[in-house]
């Protein structure tokens, strides 16, 4: 286990409870960066045998002198060197504090600070390329890089403002009008790539759905690899949602299984096909079984026309038994979505499901470190913000208001977008986000 302390009295805390072997070796004194072994006292007990790594600030994760003392696992083991290292001058860590402090002290940008909870929450290889490329400063290198246009910006105009003799306004007007659309742009890129960054974040939500006894809680449990969901040749035995995560060639689902949809008389089986069908709208994919081995009915007719305008798969089940649905059913063929022939049973079919999943969710750009993706909700919410005052200053030019009013949003685009990396930032807003860190960050 692992205490990591830092601050101006990192150093004078450990030398006030760690000896070395030989009792000789002053830990205050020891070059920068190195581990030494030895041992924590409280008083003259011995609770510990450690390892301390040494090092001073600037070169550290904080800025400042930082200290970690490598222990003993377990409960009481790290409790004792804990209660001592608090005993001799340090201060139990905020949620997050670790990371406020190398914010506040300049080692990085609230942006980068904010990719390190994103990275310790990552799901999969691509959410944590992703959140990697946020803490290198990728999107802080592209908010730069608007801001300087946007500079760039003021500067022509106070140009203009200054030398009035000179009649040069309505050709400064023109380029800031052509500049500022090139802005516009660049931040839309930005904002749509949230629709990439909320499904790397939160998942592709994905419904199962079907009749009853489909197998839509067979293909559940062949996702997971594991027995989650009840299987059972009795029909509705699926009554409320299951809700699981799995990763799909690096692709998080949020993967949802859900009562069989038909017209049933059970009140509490009701509700279950209801919430299935609320939950068609607010999905990312819907994955629509159908029996292969039965002709279509009625029910499956309803489904059909549930997802004819949503992003579904079809999957034909059971291939393992007789086929009695014609590949060139019409009304499946007439719905244009990829359908795949699939055996819950013995498997077949999987591997096409993989890949269908993974083309539709193409995330190849993430996976090349070359895209930005925005994942985080407050900086994209600063991103539309910075969008629409791009408009209004568009909108100026447009009704031929004086340049200077232009001026004026301009500098509101600069702010928002210095909100996010933390140039321009209150307080509370600093506190509130480094409260949803973990206490060990």
């Amino acid at each position: 286990g692992i205490i990591r302390i830092s601050g101006e009295n990192a150093m004078d805390v450990i030398s006030r409870i760690y000896r070395s072997k030989g009792g000789k070796k002053k830990i205050k004194e020891v070059p920068t960066h190195t581990i030494h072994y030895g041992y924590i006292y409280d008083g003259e007990e011995l609770i510990d045998e450690v390892l301390v790594m040494i090092m001073h600030a600037p070169r550290t994760f904080t800025g400042e002198d930082t200290v970690e003392i490598d222990c003993h696992g377990g409960v009481y083991a790290m409790q004792r060197v804990l209660d001592t290292v608090l005993k001799n001058g340090a201060e139990i860590a905020e949620p997050g504090e670790f990371t406020k402090r190398a914010f506040l002290n300049g080692r990085m940008d609230l942006a980068q600070a904010e990719s390190v909870m994103d990275l310790i929450n990552s799901k999969t290889s691509r959410e944590a390329k992703a959140s990697i490329n946020q803490l290198k400063g990728g999107l802080s290198k592209e908010i730069n890089l608007i801001k300087k246009q946007l500079l760039d910006i003021m500067a022509d105009i106070e140009a203009t403002i200054d030398y009035p003799e000179y009649d040069i306004e309505n050709v400064t007007q023109k380029s800031v009008e052509k500049k500022l659309k090139s802005v516009k742009e660049e931040l839309e890129h930005l904002e749509k790539s949230f629709d990439n960054g909320k499904i790397l974040r939160d998942g592709v939500k994905t419904v199962i759905i079907g009749k009853p006894n489909t197998g839509k809680s067979s293909l559940l449990n062949l996702l997971l690899k594991e027995d989650r969901a009840i299987v059972s040749e009795i029909e509705g035995t699926t009554r409320d949602t299951i809700e699981e995560y799995i990763s799909i060639n690096g692709i998080p689902i949020k993967i949802v299984d859900t009562a069989g949809i038909r017209n049933t008389s059970d009140k509490i089986e009701k509700i279950g096909v209801e919430k299935a069908i609320n939950l068609i709208d607010e999905s990312d994919l819907i994955i629509a079984i159908f029996d292969n081995s039965n002709k279509l009915e009625e029910d499956d007719e309803k489904i059909l026309e549930l997802i004819k305008n949503k992003n579904a798969i079809i999957l034909l089940n059971k291939i393992d038994k007789e086929d009695k649905m014609n590949d060139e059913n019409k009304k499946i063929a007439s719905l244009n979505k990829k359908t795949i022939k699939i055996s819950t049973k013995t498997k077949n079919g999987l591997n096409e499901l993989y890949d269908a999943i993974t083309e539709m969710f193409d995330f190849e750009e993430i996976e090349k470190g070359e895209e930005t993706v925005i994942t985080n909700i407050r900086h994209k919410n600063q991103i539309s913000m910075a969008i629409k005052n791009v408009i209004n200053a568009i909108k100026t030019i447009d009704e031929n208001m004086p340049i200077d009013i232009i001026a004026i949003y301009i500098k509101q685009i600069l702010e928002d977008l210095s909100k996010i990396t933390g140039d321009n930032v209150s307080e509370d807003i600093i506190n509130e986000i480094f409260s949803k860190f973990c206490l060990g960050k």
